[in-house]
């Protein structure tokens, strides 16, 4: 038989038919159009079902498709019914990581104690929790001139932070307050995979309003922007930053930069203000961060090697030489760039370097300013190592030799001073 049970469609010819005569011939044609036309019938009314039927499914998966819930159930994986939500991803990431946000009040004079309002703003990130101890994360302008740090949770809880160490250059600080009642510590994400677009939000204390969230993207994940350490304007180092289109603005400092996961990825520092910018805000990268972190909690800062000099630039723009001081220098007229020594300390002095030496090679490796004075004895020498230096004096090229070592605690706010 036929799909449909219909002799039409039958392979087999009935042998009931096949016996009757050649007379019987015009009834069997009426009676078989009779049947093949009550089939024909049949199947159109079934083919309309089906398809409209298919048309009214097809149209309904393009419509809304099914969830990745459902789809991850008929092929045996489970996805969270959110992936296909980004927003939802934002709600719950900040969910995960908002208690582990603080607002830092820094107030550097007995008035702002009384009048918190003139306190300095900051935000900071809860990252370890040990016995009756929590540590914080933050911008080391954040404490800067502090005499007494305030910390507000996302409760409201308020209690006294005391500081762990601080380091200038990387503009860092870990603070320690008590962790009674502290329940949330922030997960730490892997800033070195972040994509060029990716999704990520921010979470700090902009203008006094704690417990704040914006986002945004990774507009570049590794800028090189040019630092000056002691804020006179001249470009003595060079730090790698996160650069984001999330708001941050004043009091954001020290607070989160956070992935879709929930993962801190990098602690925001600073933005560029001006006319007509927008947009533009920079985090220091977890992967840098942890490492000083880490230093700072051993040490109460981060052992750099030290040479114990204040210097100029021979061709800084913001104070240039004049022609007279340059021809107090008696330098040969090839030589237009290297640093000039205002004062000597320390390893410095020992090797004999003195006031208007000009340094121009380290190493053998030429030097042109402070910021590569600093690169060179930062990233590549270590404490107890020797240099050699070259330099000018007089007129005359000498070479010494320095044993560097670590810099003192007390000048350890001397941000001029290598």
């Amino acid at each position: 038989m036929g799909l449909f049970d219909d002799d039409f469609y039958s392979t087999k010819v009935s042998k009931r038919l096949t016996r009757r005569s050649n007379t019987d011939s015009s009834r069997w044609s009426s009676g078989t159009k009779r049947r093949k036309s009550l089939g024909t019938f049949q199947i159109s009314l079934i083919c309309s079902v089906l398809s409209a039927v298919v048309a009214v499914a097809l149209y309904t998966w393009i419509a809304s498709p099914p969830s990745r819930t459902q789809a991850g159930a008929l092929s045996g994986s489970f996805l969270h019914k959110t992936d296909s939500d980004p927003y939802e991803r934002i709600v719950q990431a900040a969910a995960k990581v908002r208690p582990a946000v603080v607002s830092i009040l820094n107030h550097r004079d007995e008035s702002s104690k009384v009048a918190p309002d003139d306190a300095a703003l900051g935000s900071g990130v809860i990252f370890k929790k040990t016995d009756n101890k929590a540590y914080i994360i933050t911008n080391a302008h954040v404490i800067a001139n502090t005499q007494d740090l305030e910390i507000v949770t996302v409760d409201g809880d308020s209690r006294t932070a005391t500081v762990v160490g601080k380091d200038t250059v990387s503009d860092l600080a870990v603070l320690e307050i008590d962790a009674e009642g502290i329940k949330t510590v922030a997960e730490m994400g892997n800033s070195k995979a972040l994509r060029l677009g990716e999704t990520v939000i921010a979470i700090g204390n902009p203008l006094g309003l704690g417990d704040t969230l914006t986002s945004g993207i990774v507009s570049y994940p590794n800028r090189i922007i040019p630092v000056s350490l002691n804020q006179d304007g001249v470009y003595d180092w060079e730090q790698e930053v996160i650069q984001t289109d999330a708001a941050i603005n004043e009091g954001n400092s020290g607070g989160a930069l956070v992935n879709l996961n929930g993962q801190v990825i990098g602690i925001n520092t600073m933005k560029i203000s001006d006319t007509g910018v927008e947009g533009i805000g920079f985090a220091i990268p977890v992967s840098d961060v942890m490492s000083t972190v880490n230093n700072l909690i051993e040490h109460g800062k981060v052992v750099r090697p030290y040479l114990g000099v204040y210097s100029l630039d021979l061709n800084n723009p913001y104070a240039p030489l004049s022609e007279d001081q340059r021809k107090d220098l008696k330098l040969p007229p090839d030589i237009k760039d290297g640093v000039l020594v205002l004062e000597a300390h320390g390893p410095a002095e020992k090797a004999g370097i003195k006031l208007n030496d000009v340094i121009t090679k380290l190493d053998g490796k030429p030097v042109d300013s402070t910021l590569a004075l600093r690169k060179y004895l930062y990233d590549v020498k270590k404490v107890g190592e020797e240099m050699e230096v070259t330099l000018y004096r007089g007129g005359k090229e000498e070479t010494v030799s320095v044993t560097l070592t670590d810099k003192p605690t007390e000048d350890s706010d001397a941000d001029s001073q290598k």
